[in-house]
């Protein structure tokens, strides 16, 4: 977890050399992210499923979404840090309460569905 708070001390820096914390209001980090999502779900948009993770692991692909993983964990910690979440705490406890709900015994294998 001290990836994360170094990530975030790194981008709080980075914002406040520049002043950009008036504009890091929750709603426009979470449209940045969204647009950042978007831009990595454009480079998988019309690869054939099962070719994807070959053809990801060949550049220019592989840099391209580098790159754009790297900017939706960039904005994702940014929001975090502007809404005073854990990140790593909220993660952690997250994969916790999936190991509950959804034990390898009854899902191996199989996805949930809803219902």
């Amino acid at each position: 977890m001290r990836d994360l708070t170094a990530l975030r001390d790194a981008m709080r820096a980075f914002t406040d050399a520049r002043d950009w914390a008036r504009f890091h209001d929750p709603k426009s980090l979470i449209l940045a992210l969204v647009g950042e999502v978007g831009e990595l779900a454009e480079l998988f948009q019309w690869l054939p499923a099962e070719d994807a993770r070959e053809l990801a692991a060949t550049e220019p692909l592989r840099t391209r979404v580098g790159e754009e993983l790297a900017d939706v964990l960039l904005y994702l910690v940014r929001l975090a840090d502007v809404l005073d979440v854990d990140l790593g705490a909220a993660a952690a406890a997250k994969l916790l309460d999936a190991e509950d709900r959804f034990s390898s015994a009854e899902y191996q294998g199989r996805a949930p569905t809803k219902g």
